[in-house]
């Protein structure tokens, strides 16, 4: 089931591209002063994508919060978009209530639940995605355009980054047997260990998305880092031989400079520590599209993971729906 969800990804984009195109955003009354998108695990992901895919253009700030309170400073300057792709997500519900009381822009995103029926009786914009997907972290596609798409249709951000989401969709069709290949070659040398996945600042949201999939699909620890951050602090921490430890470096051929200079000295300290390094390169012309490569390659090392694994099924959560079912019992 996992991987084909992981497959349909490319045709995703184009699906998310023709509901984009079609959504209507209406104008606020208050000038935009900042952006802040509420959302969790796979729904909450996309914010921070965009907010890397749109940092060069965009020239107010744009934060994602990922909890029940909204930030102090969200008034009626506020563009405030929910993302859930149930439509109800504890967190992001009762963040939605209190927005009601900050004059802000409201644009809602989900498939459906309480979170469109809220947009609905208050009158907001919202762009309602397909249902019935087993697994929220599959719909990353539809999180991100549409939220590129809000940007645009407000000015917030010109229609360059609408444009390239086609090209992506053909560049992992395009790239889709490869992409498996290597995956299931990374994956084998994950096996029975434990993934630390190191990248620079500017793609941080990559390596979130591969942590995710790793603990949700592999179910499996990890954890990431980034460059030039971590060499003020994690590098000192690498001082013992551990063969159970395997490094993921994500790189792009556009990498800032001096932080590919860091990469190739940290690979150097860091390889005296470690029997499993592995650095992996995107592919693509412009920034969309090396994201969208490298989530696509790391989504199906998260499956290639878990088909080495006994008795796992990707797509089981049971942890979580018991964390939910606990809280249901404890009323708001």
């Amino acid at each position: 089931m996992m991987d084909q969800l992981i497959q349909e990804f490319p045709d995703q984009l184009r699906e998310a591209l023709s509901i984009g195109q079609g959504i209507k955003v209406s104008p606020h009354a208050h000038p935009i002063h900042h952006v802040l998108v509420c959302g969790l695990g796979g729904s909450g992901i996309g914010g921070n994508f965009v907010s890397e895919l749109t940092s060069e253009e965009r020239k107010i700030p744009f934060l994602v919060s990922k909890g029940y309170q909204l930030p102090g400073y969200t008034n009626e300057n506020s563009l405030i978009i929910f993302s859930s792709y149930s439509g109800n997500t504890e967190e992001t519900l009762m963040a939605f209530d209190q927005a009601l009381k900050t004059g802000a822009k409201i644009v809602c995103i989900a498939s459906g639940g309480k979170l469109i029926d809220r947009a609905i009786a208050n009158g907001f914009d919202y762009v309602q995605v397909p249902a019935n997907k087993p697994s929220p972290r599959a719909c990353l596609g539809y999180s991100i355009v549409q939220q590129i798409f809000i940007l645009t249709k407000l000015g917030l951000i010109s229609d360059k980054l609408s444009k390239e989401i086609d090209a992506a969709a053909n560049l992992l069709d395009a790239e889709m047997e490869d992409i498996k290949n290597r995956a299931d070659h990374i994956a084998s040398f994950l096996e029975g260990k434990m993934p630390i996945i190191y990248c620079e600042d500017a793609i941080e949201s990559v390596a979130i998305r591969l942590r995710q999939q790793i603990n949700e699909n592999s179910k499996m620890l990890c954890w990431h880092h980034v460059i030039p951050e971590m060499n003020h602090n994690e590098l000192v921490g690498w001082r013992t031989h551990n063969k159970d430890l395997a490094v993921l470096l994500l790189r792009n051929k556009v990498d800032f400079s001096r932080n590919q200079l860091r990469m190739d000295i940290n690979k150097e300290i860091i390889n005296q520590y470690t029997n499993t390094f592995i650095e992996i390169h995107s592919k693509g012309n412009n920034k969309f599209e090396r994201a969208m490569y490298l989530v696509h390659l790391g989504d199906w090392i998260s499956w290639y993971l878990s088909e080495r694994q006994p008795k796992i099924d990707a797509v089981e959560v049971e942890v979580i729906n018991y964390l939910k079912s606990e809280l249901g019992k404890v009323e708001i």
